[in-house]
């Protein structure tokens, strides 16, 4: 039994050594490819390594294609889309796993529709809408676009992570006199960290990489997010590849460095929600 069960686990583990190489195999190579002159990215055969590295390409990037401004815009309609998103989906999706509300179900039915609801056939009714209110070309335009596209999925997980927090917690709190909302604040929102931190992932990355509707909603350079300016460079006839792949790099970092540092209250906030919910 323990040979069958050493193979077992053998297999599980060249797996995901397989798909590890798969995905980080384009990261590095983009990394790579970031410090490489324009000769030595089109060399034939290509090279692992960054024979001559340079930094002429992050130069270009953030000197004469204005990423700088692209990469603030990003974070800043990020950053705060997210806060917006956790502040809305705690107390929703405490609602929903513990008040005795009426149609929990069909609540629970449609916020799933919604975030499944393909972007591309909101892009015109948006732009038609911030038109008429005149945010077009401005940073909260995105914000609430954002804000009102990841709340249903913050809330799925923040309330299934809910279902997992023991009620005997909040009722102490009622018995000591706190009100519902101080017992969210300041009970069931430190038990719910890793659904919190979560939430924020997804929806920070959700927000970081999103390009259709900020496409759509911001054509002025100055309001431009960073994959629409990542998108927009280069001419008709030339293509800097070395100034994307740098810029690029540049904004997978926050990402990556999201997911390495939370990683752990990441997938416990994962499996909590589908194990518990």
């Amino acid at each position: 039994m323990s040979v069958f069960r050493r193979i077992h686990f053998t297999w599980i583990h060249l797996a995901a050594l397989i798909i590890a190489i798969f995905v980080a195999a384009p990261l590095y190579w983009m990394a790579v490819s970031s410090f490489k002159g324009t000769d030595e990215i089109g060399a034939n055969p290509p090279t692992a390594f960054a024979d001559n590295p340079t930094w002429d390409n992050y130069r270009e990037a953030f000197g004469n294609n204005n990423f700088a401004i692209y990469l603030f815009n990003s974070v800043l309609v990020s950053l705060i889309a997210t806060a917006l998103v956790l502040s809305l989906s705690a107390f929703a999706g405490y609602a929903l796993a513990r008040l005795p509300l009426r149609g929990k179900a069909p609540i629970m039915v449609a916020l799933l529709m919604i975030s499944l609801f393909p972007t591309i056939a909101l892009a015109a009714p948006l732009f038609l809408l911030m038109r008429e209110i005149g945010w077009l070309n401005s940073y909260q335009g995105l914000i609430i676009v954002y804000t009102a596209l990841n709340v249903p999925f913050a809330v799925w997980i923040l309330r299934n992570f809910f279902l997992g927090i023991p009620k005997e917690m909040e009722e102490v709190a009622w018995v000591d006199g706190a009100s519902p909302v101080r017992t969210v604040l300041t009970v069931i929102l430190p038990q719910a960290r890793p659904g919190m931190f979560t939430a924020a992932i997804f929806t920070f990355t959700a927000c970081w990489t999103e390009f259709l509707i900020a496409l759509t909603l911001n054509t002025a350079d100055r309001f431009r997010t960073m994959p629409v300016g990542l998108a927009l460079f280069g001419s008709q006839f030339t293509v800097p590849y070395g100034t994307i792949f740098a810029a690029a790099t540049v904004s997978v970092l926050p990402i990556a460095l999201l997911v390495l540092i939370f990683r752990r209250a990441v997938v416990s906030g994962l499996t909590s929600g589908a194990v518990k919910g």
